[in-house]
């Protein structure tokens, strides 16, 4: 993976942007990392995975709370009481 500073990246955009379309390229400022440029591809992936994760996580709760007697009717008594 490439990394580049602030200025290289501001200096050579457009290789930059054509590199991003290989591998994320990693954007340093002072000597850190702050930010990170990649392919639309692989945003839209990384997003996608991460709602995909959330909804299986969600889900699982769901199951649990189900398991343990947790009813839409209890969760608004609960939600009553607060």
């Amino acid at each position: 993976m490439q990394t580049v500073t602030v200025n290289e990246a501001r200096q050579r955009l457009l290789e930059i942007i054509e590199a991003a379309r290989r591998e994320p390229v990693i954007i340093q400022r002072q000597k850190r990392d702050v930010a990170v440029m990649m392919s639309m591809d692989e945003y839209e992936r990384l997003v996608n995975l991460n709602v995909a994760e959330f909804q299986r996580f969600s889900d699982r709760v769901g199951a649990k709370a189900q398991e343990a007697g947790m009813t839409e009717e209890v969760l608004q008594e609960l939600l009553r009481n607060v």
